[in-house]
């Protein structure tokens, strides 16, 4: 009965995954059809983006300023209080100088969270995430990013033996939304936004009571599953309505490596990634679809979607764990991109291409050698030793068994031709019958899914043959 159930599951997810493939075909279909409107539009807008340059230059605007739109970004207003409560004995310039050093600690922590800092103005501090470069993450990020602000004003000076040790607070208040940009400057580049998301920020900051940290409903349904929140109330927005706040605590209490609820733990990290994938896979799609060469008939950028999507539909088959399931997309994302530079060895060079980015995307040392590892196992001929190393290479041979077979493999020959490689047809068929007849699959669920199809297969190819 459980394995039953074990082989329904397994069924279940495999025609779920057909039709989420289905889906980005057809949302591929509509980006492609948005695409050639969008560029209609921008010539359309020729002439008026040239009076927006003639306002700017007479507005005493560089030349050289760009307006950039970002559908997602997420605003934060922190507003310091305390300089009411300055004793006035107290040296004024000492104070400004805290002041200065607390805006330039703002400034490393977001750096390290890949916010960029807008400006200040007066005692508050305003910055974004989600600029200069998209990212999906940015709600999180800008979150942790308040949460460590606030701890570290209310830490250093609790530490502070001086009279005015508890001198300073701390307001914030954020919102996610959609941003226009303006970049100033060419040595060093500075941003400007403006949009209802700032205006809503703001609207944050100023209802947030000293302490806390005040987010929008649109921020809080994208962070709830890693933060504890509050619901605080509704605030009136000039044409938006009511917008519901909620109070940020801290992280939840599994994805917290301290008391403070400020410090994220190894699984938010991994549960992190996981979220960042899609941004990971969108850059690595696009640069498959560029710097691929043309012959490339079926090691392109769809292999490896659907090998990340194979990756997937196995490992959750096999019961694999967050940690595991990130490791297998990512090496599944990477695997092909040897081909780039050059198909024999690729595999190698793939690995290359891992150490060189993954760092930047915040992987750890020991995950960039398992996914390196794992890459290297889908080398010909395969010869899996762990779990991750047969999902990874049933997944990236998994359409030997499905019903696109021939469709696929006529790909591979018609890539193989092209590198004169191989010319008759025939001869390809009896070379298929002789792998596809020597290969087997590694995992009980692509055993289940593909194994019964695949000597199908074998008997549709010798019936080919002449």
């Amino acid at each position: 009965m459980q394995q039953q159930n074990h082989d329904d599951l397994v069924k279940r997810i495999a025609r779920l995954m057909d039709e989420n493939k289905e889906l980005s075909r057809q949302i591929k279909t509509l980006q492609d059809s948005f695409d050639k409107i969008q560029n209609e539009n921008d010539k359309l807008k020729l002439k008026v983006t040239r009076l927006q340059d003639k306002v700017a230059v007479e507005s005493g605007e560089s030349e050289e300023d760009q307006i950039l739109r970002f559908k997602m970004a997420t605003v934060l207003f922190a507003d310091i209080q305390g300089f009411e409560n300055i004793n006035t004995e107290s040296n004024s310039h000492h104070i400004i100088d805290e002041l200065d050093n607390m805006f330039f600690r703002f400034d490393e922590i977001s750096k390290k969270h890949n916010i960029a800092r807008i400006k200040t103005i007066g005692d508050t501090y305003m910055s974004a995430g989600g600029i200069p470069i998209k990212n999906i993450t940015n709600p999180i990020d800008v979150v942790l990013a308040a949460l460590e602000m606030r701890h570290m004003l209310y830490t250093t000076q609790h530490d502070r033996s001086d009279e005015n040790r508890q001198i300073w607070d701390l307001s914030i208040g954020m919102h996610t939304g959609p941003v226009i940009a303006t970049t100033m400057g060419k040595k060093k580049v500075s941003y400007n936004i403006k949009g209802e998301t700032v205006n809503i920020a703001s609207r944050m900051q100023a209802a947030c009571k000293t302490g806390n940290i005040n987010i929008s409903i649109m921020t809080y349904e994208m962070i709830r599953e890693y933060f504890e929140c509050e619901y605080v109330g509704r605030m009136p927005v000039k044409y938006e309505g009511d917008v519901e706040m909620y109070m940020v605590k801290g992280l939840k209490p599994e994805f917290a490596a301290d008391d403070s609820k400020t410090i994220p733990n190894q699984k938010f990290i991994v549960k992190y990634l996981l979220r960042q994938f899609s941004d990971l896979q969108e850059i690595i799609l696009d640069k498959l679809e560029k710097e691929l060469p043309s012959y490339l008939y079926y090691h392109n950028y769809k292999h490896t979607i659907d090998v990340v999507s194979q990756t997937e539909l196995i490992g959750i088959g096999e019961g694999v764990n967050d940690t595991e399931m990130l490791l297998l997309k990512t090496a599944a994302l990477f695997h092909d991109t040897g081909h780039i530079v050059n198909s024999d060895n690729h595999e190698h060079l793939g690995t290359l291409l891992v150490r060189e980015m993954l760092p930047n995307y915040n992987y750890n040392d020991e995950q960039i050698e398992e996914i390196c590892k794992l890459i290297m196992a889908t080398k010909m001929p395969p010869n899996p030793q762990t779990l991750l190393e047969k999902i990874m290479c049933d997944a990236d041979l998994d359409y030997l068994g499905r019903a696109d077979f021939i469709p696929v493999s006529n790909t591979l020959f018609e890539e193989l031709k092209a590198q004169n490689k191989i010319t008759e047809l025939n001869e390809w068929n009896k070379m298929q019958v002789k792998f596809i007849s020597g290969h087997q699959y590694f995992t009980d669920t692509a055993n289940k899914l593909r194994e019964v199809n695949k000597q199908k297969q074998i008997d549709r190819i010798k019936s080919l043959i002449v």
